[in-house]
């Protein structure tokens, strides 16, 4: 496998659009979010966030969930009509997100899909052409859902696959 982690069960450490139906973000924490200008007219939308790629039931006497977890960076080309709300009144910021979905929308813009991020505290809508999610480390299995900072190596946009 090329980039991808037999163990994990990770295919590959380059996914797109095109992968989107074999994909799930349910509990991914964002740890930056960056809305990056082009030398096009669109600007890109980067998240790097920490991706589980295997949610690993408990084996007796453990109670518990375990996790394939790897550092990624998803990047939405062509973003536009990007709109959302942030709730943390009362609350310790938290961004995990709860579903990222494509939704159908009625004016016939196939050409750019609607994207909806929904998490615990927020919510987020745009229009994209598409995206890239890398993979920039191998996945590690954890007892967390969200890595330290000193173990995903801080927050970072980069755009390559280990």
């Amino acid at each position: 496998m090329d980039g991808g982690h037999l163990e994990s069960g990770l295919s590959k450490s380059v996914w797109t659009d095109a992968d989107f139906s074999e994909m799930g973000w349910h509990n991914a924490t964002i740890h930056g979010l960056c809305v990056q200008s082009t030398d096009g007219v669109l600007p890109r939308l980067l998240l790097d966030l920490d991706y589980i790629v295997q949610w690993v039931h408990p084996v007796p006497p453990a109670t518990y969930f375990s996790f394939w977890l790897a550092p990624v960076t998803l990047a939405f080309e062509n973003v536009w009509d990007l709109e959302g709300v942030l709730d943390f009144k009362g609350t310790t910021p938290d961004l995990k997100i709860d579903v990222l979905h494509r939704p159908v929308a009625d004016d016939g813009r196939e050409d750019y899909p609607l994207w909806h991020i929904e998490g615990h505290a927020f919510d987020v809508q745009f229009r994209a052409t598409g995206f890239r999610q890398y993979f920039r480390k191998a996945p590690t299995l954890a007892s967390r859902q969200v890595f330290s900072r000193m173990e995903r190596g801080g927050c970072t946009f980069t755009e390559v696959g280990f």
